[in-house]
């Protein structure tokens, strides 16, 4: 294992720590000042040496403070867990350091045995966030290791040299698009463009130009011509997501361009070459279509020349830890903010759960969990209504849940199919993310509708548990706009000061 790293000017504590840690079989290295800690750092980079496991580092030093080296160590190592010692009339650095990215805050003079547990939480946390790391590497576009995820990577594997049309099924938030994007990314066509179309998402009058495009006059408002999405997609994949609620007329058209790559836009006369993989997708059961006469059986054969079954997330509970941490990772960056840590007994609880909406469900709660938890580390009574409800044995409330997922969903990012749907017409692909601000109406309705689920679980203490968290996160947010000032937080909020100092005791904020 890496040793522990101590920094202190203090010869005697560097020494009571040495002697309790190696009590432990914990290996330690230690540095008078924060010079020979940072230059230590650039030799175990540059030559591939042993860093550090955990830094446990004073604040007030000769020569450099312990959070201008908590600063620097974020900036090149941000999994390394950091504790900052600090005297008990030093809080509002303790604050600071919590606000820069510290993993917890050891108070001087210290109790031996509290700072080797600690210690040692850190260590296993650390260990953790190597093994996800490793895991992310090694699966940069797609996190799966269940098999029935492996078959799908060995699937896209065999089919990287192949510009044959493939039909993924699956159910919806399970990531059709995610494998349609894989699927182009390693095929002969990676250089040209992806283009991407939710045929359920455009209205059946305005679908047919979507795809085919139109000219000039063809109808009101046609005042120039336009080029489809097939001819966007010129070279490259044209993904058609949700095929199975396509209009039967149109179906007929698509089934042409599959079967001699010609089309004609709207209200044109001159056949347009079509030089496109398709790849398509849907949730629905397509042969149950065919019999019921709402999908054509000629097309559906077109385009099931490979079929790619994308498992529910309830099939793979095993990759709930990765992603979990993987989208508290996405989450953190979008948000500009330090990613969250969770506890083993909150993955537990999520590990169990049935995910519905899929990992589009699970990457929602992770938006939430990033917003809404209290602390750094995310407990298990710190997950959402909707998990909680489920795992107490309680109703799911699917519909309402699953709304307040994609409310947040839509304060952090624009949903895929809205960027699809704005791209401009002479774009194939689809525009970057874009991030938004919380308007009254988003939080309220988001707060309105946890109440709702918690009164559905039978909560009897609703109000207790919702005034909590809002209390917590307002105290929270105005600290760390004052880097951890109480005083003038309390005047920003318009409380006292005796308020705020007996709120953060109440709630445990400390």
């Amino acid at each position: 294992m890496k040793p522990i790293w101590i920094v202190d000017d203090d010869q005697s504590i560097r020494f009571v720590l040495e002697k309790a840690l190696l009590r432990e079989d914990l290996p330690t290295r230690s540095f008078t000042n924060t010079r020979e800690v940072l230059a230590a750092l650039e030799l175990a980079d540059d030559d591939e040496q042993q860093g550090p496991q955990v830094l446990v580092s004073d604040i007030r030093m000769p020569g450099g403070s312990g959070l201008d080296l908590l600063d620097k160590i974020k900036a090149k190592h941000p999994g390394l867990p950091v504790i900052i010692m600090t005297a008990f009339s030093d809080l509002d650095s303790a604050v600071s350091a919590f606000q820069g990215g510290a993993f917890e805050y050891l108070p001087k003079p210290f109790d031996l045995p509290r700072a080797v547990e600690l210690i040692r939480r850190a260590v296993d946390e650390s260990q953790r966030e190597e093994v996800a790391e490793e895991r992310m590497v090694a699966a940069p576009e797609m996190l799966g290791q269940a098999p029935a995820m492996q078959d799908v990577f060995r699937a896209i594997g065999r089919l990287s040299q192949s510009n044959v049309t493939v039909l993924i099924t699956g159910e919806s938030g399970s990531g059709k698009e995610l494998v349609a994007r894989a699927l182009h990314k390693h095929s002969p066509r990676a250089n040209g463009p992806f283009v991407a179309i939710n045929t359920a998402a455009i209205p059946k009058d305005l679908l047919e130009s979507e795809l085919f495009g139109h000219e000039r006059g063809a109808f009101t408002g046609a005042q120039t011509m336009r080029r489809g999405r097939f001819e966007q997609a010129e070279g490259g994949t044209l993904f058609l997501d949700e095929i199975g609620d396509m209009p039967f007329d149109l179906q007929t058209r698509l089934l042409r361009v599959l079967s001699d790559g010609h089309f004609y836009r709207v209200g044109g006369h001159n056949s347009v070459k079509a030089n496109v993989r398709v790849i398509a997708a849907t949730h629905q059961d397509l042969e149950q279509r065919v019999k019921l006469g709402g999908f054509r059986e000629d097309l559906f054969h077109r385009l099931n020349v490979i079929r790619l079954r994308l498992p529910a997330l309830r099939e793979r509970g095993e990759d709930v830890p990765a992603l979990t941490r993987h989208f508290l990772q996405v989450s953190a960056r979008q948000l500009g903010v330090e990613p969250k840590r969770i506890s083993d007994a909150a993955l537990a609880k999520l590990a169990s759960f049935s995910f519905p909406g899929n990992v589009r469900q699970l990457e929602n709660i992770c938006h939430w969990l990033t917003v809404m938890a209290p602390a750094q580390l995310i407990e298990a009574k710190d997950l959402p209504p909707e998990v909680m409800a489920a795992s107490a044995g309680a109703p799911a409330q699917a519909a309402e849940t699953t709304a307040a997922a994609a409310s947040l969903q839509a304060v952090v990012q624009p949903s895929p199919s809205l960027e699809r749907e704005a791209a401009p017409a002479s774009g194939g692909v689809a525009p970057e993310a874009t991030e938004g601000l919380v308007g009254a109406s988003s939080w309220e309705s988001g707060l309105e509708i946890e109440a709702q689920a918690l009164l559905a679980a039978g909560r009897t203490d609703v109000w207790d548990v919702l005034s909590r968290r809002f209390e917590s996160r307002l105290i929270l947010t105005a600290l760390a706009n004052t880097r951890g000032r109480r005083i003038e937080a309390a005047q920003k909020l318009g409380i006292g000061r005796n308020t705020i100092t007996r709120k953060i005791q109440e709630l445990g904020i400390e």
